[in-house]
């Protein structure tokens, strides 16, 4: 792209007003700065638009930053981290001056140095004014969830604007005031500006590129600095004000192209030992693992056994956490799933393997365990010959079928569920939806097209497996007028959004049980995860504690006490169909052995926790040593300081955090070919 330098340096009327500096103080910074006075411009300014914008975040979360007693160190921590990002944005512009910042191409350079510095601060801008709305929601400055989202606008912009208007309309008209304040500012010095003789760009241009490279490095360590070096407090949220918001999010795209390794982060294990942790779990260990090629695979026989397995429905709730069920501690706003959870098994101690449905739907419907990777719903690897539930009935003669309110490419669902055994998927675009939202159809309407499809499946005479999955408990959580008591007063908020999905599936479990199906389906209710995951510790466990409640058939009411992860649900629900199977899944079969002390898998941010029965965590972090917590389900606190875990511990740990990274990079998570 050409650009026309005489028509942006011809000095504007603008320029000849005053801006944040007066003309003596422009003059003698361009004099002392030559070339890279936009460059040097870009540091000073950086760092004051960063280091305002996390004091401003300090003092809107100042009682959690209080509690730490280190807010001094977070200040100056903090501009060590603003300083690493400045240094990174400093560095591509600055390897190209011995090119193009001498006399002859001065005007190209002092061009492009404006562009690149207005782009750098104006995507600080963005990034920080957008940090508020993001800690709100998730308890932590943007991360690979910003990311992940923006791959998915319509729905995005859909939420933003029905639900966070006035946020991002300020945020927006906030990022392009300062936008063209800054290039206003940029443009101005840069008039001044003039070139170097070639022998002092030259003799000075290496120096410049080691002070930026110690810069980027800032500390003499064996690895240089990363965002998990400035987590100095036991609060998650805390520490990510520490970093900023433009690095973490670079940081996370960074680590998303090393996806395959994701678990390393944490350290090393010998291959042999990973295995022989995960296998000699108490309800693994008797299995035969005879298939060299498929470390994990080994037969299942059912506990339950019938002339004629059963069919299966899963129903998928959207951030339906145990934070909103009376039974487990919560608020009270699901009394039809109150009223259902005397009718079958009730699991008291269930826990969410992550903070986003595709970890929800990886854990529940394939039975795969967490990484600090994404899902693998979303990874190259897994679109293809990787185990679901759907792959294992498909070969025993199942019909399998995703039902969904939304658009099924969110989040990659359609490819990773018809690539992996979904002979199937319904979607908005099938339905004719009384009440359609941000998110797709109401939950009311995802339920009726779901009995239909049901009928028609018991029809064809084949045994059935049905993902059903929610979506009306989603900011801003739209749904129709006049069909529940609200809770709060303000029509859209979160409690209203969950009493009005416990009413859709309280109707719907009410119809199927009028249906011919019932008595030969085994229907799956569980949370994908609960909404909004905060607490000023390193894991948060209380928001991973969610429902899940197995009815229909013949099943029989039972409270299911051990603690359990989702990754437990596939092979307990395997075997109460009857379906003797061979699969690769860890998890337990909760039908064979439910009094054995349990164990929950969680993943939370870069921090995985194995959580035991007696309610001791061992929270493994990227860089640092692992850490020992106490976690008190009353309060919800996790006590860090409650001992050093043990080796054994960390190894376990380490163990089945790095299973599941090693037999995706693999392609070993699979049924034989």
């Amino acid at each position: 792209m050409r650009i026309d330098s005489t028509s942006i340096f011809r000095r504007p009327s603008f320029a000849r007003q005053p801006l944040w500096v007066s003309a003596a103080h422009l003059s003698a910074l361009t004099r002392w700065a030559g070339p890279y006075v936009s460059l040097l411009q870009m540091l000073v300014i950086g760092l004051g638009l960063l280091s305002l914008s996390r004091i401003g975040l300090m003092l809107w979360q100042w009682e959690r930053v209080a509690a730490t007693g280190i807010v001094g160190e977070m200040l100056v921590q903090g501009v060590r981290a603003d300083l690493i990002l400045l240094g990174y944005l400093l560095l591509p512009a600055l390897l190209l001056a011995p090119l193009l910042a001498h006399r002859a191409s001065f005007r190209f350079w002092r061009g492009l140095t404006v562009a690149w510095a207005a782009a750098a601060l104006i995507f600080i801008v963005f990034m920080e004014v957008s940090s508020p709305q993001f800690i709100m929601q998730y308890d932590v400055r943007p991360n690979r969830l910003f990311i992940e989202y923006l791959s998915h606008p319509k729905e995005v912009f859909a939420t933003l604007w029905n639900g966070f208007r006035v946020a991002l309309l300020l945020g927006v008209g906030a990022t392009l005031v300062l936008g063209v304040t800054l290039l206003r500012l940029l443009r101005a010095a840069a008039v001044e500006a003039s070139p170097w003789s070639s022998k002092k760009l030259l003799l000075t241009w290496p120096l410049l590129v080691l002070v930026v490279f110690v810069q980027i490095r800032s500390t003499t360590a064996h690895r240089p600095a990363n965002p998990a070096l400035f987590a100095l407090t036991e609060d998650a949220m805390v520490n990510s004000l520490i970093i900023n918001s433009p690095w973490s999010v670079l940081d996370a795209i960074n680590s998303m192209k090393k996806e395959a390794n994701s678990s390393e982060i944490y350290g090393k294990l010998e291959r042999e030992k990973v295995f022989a942790h995960v296998k000699a779990a108490p309800w693994l260990k008797d299995y035969q693992f005879t298939n060299a090629e498929l470390p994990t695979l080994h037969r299942q026989q059912a506990v339950v056994q019938r002339a004629r397995p059963l069919n299966l429905v899963i129903v998928l709730e959207e951030s339906l956490g145990a934070t909103f069920v009376k039974s487990l501690g919560g608020n009270g706003v699901t009394p039809e799933l109150e009223k259902l959870k005397g009718e079958g098994w009730w699991f008291e101690q269930l826990y969410a393997t992550g903070t986003r449905s595709v970890r929800g739907i990886e854990a529940v419907v394939a039975g795969y365990a967490p990484t600090p990777a994404r899902s693998v719903v979303k990874l190259s690897l897994a679109q293809h010959n990787f185990y679901t539930l759907a792959a294992g009935l498909e070969k025993q003669g199942y019909h399998t079928e995703f039902v969904y309110g939304g658009e099924a490419h969110f989040d990659n669902m359609r490819s990773f569920f018809t690539g992996n055994g979904f002979n199937s998927v319904v979607d908005q675009a099938d339905m004719k939806p009384k009440f359609v939202g941000s998110w797709g159809a109401s939950d009311e309407d995802l339920f009726d097209k779901s009995l239909e499809r049901l009928k028609h499946l018991h029809g064809q005479g084949k045994p059935f497996f049905s993902l059903i999955f929610s979506s009306s408990n989603h900011e801003p959580f739209e749904f129709p007028d006049g069909k529940i008591a609200l809770h709060d007063p303000t029509k859209q908020t979160v409690n209203n959004a969950v009493k009005y999905a416990d009413y859709a599936l309280g109707k719907f479990i009410a119809e199927a049980k009028r249906q011919d199906y019932w008595k030969d389906t085994v229907f799956l209710i569980v949370a994908d995860h609960d909404t909004r995951v905060y607490g000023d510790t390193l894991v948060p466990i209380k928001k991973f504690h969610i429902p899940g409640l197995i009815l229909g058939a013949d099943i029989q009411p039972r409270s299911i006490t051990t603690v359990a992860s989702q990754v437990d649900l596939g092979p307990t629900l395997l075997s109460l169909m009857g379906v003797n199977s061979e699969h690769p899944m860890i998890g337990r079969d909760l039908a064979r052995d439910a009094e054995t002390p349990g164990r929950a898998l969680i993943q939370f941010n870069n921090y995985f926790a194995w959580l035991d029965q007696d309610k001791m965590a061992t929270i493994l972090r990227p860089g640092q040593p692992a850490l020992l917590g106490r976690y008190d389900p009353a309060s919800g606190n996790v006590d860090v300081h409650a001992g050093t875990p043990s080796a054994q511990q960390v190894e376990n740990a380490m163990a089945h955090v790095m299973l599941p990274s090693l037999l995706y990079r693999e392609q070993r998570y699979r049924l034989p070919k």
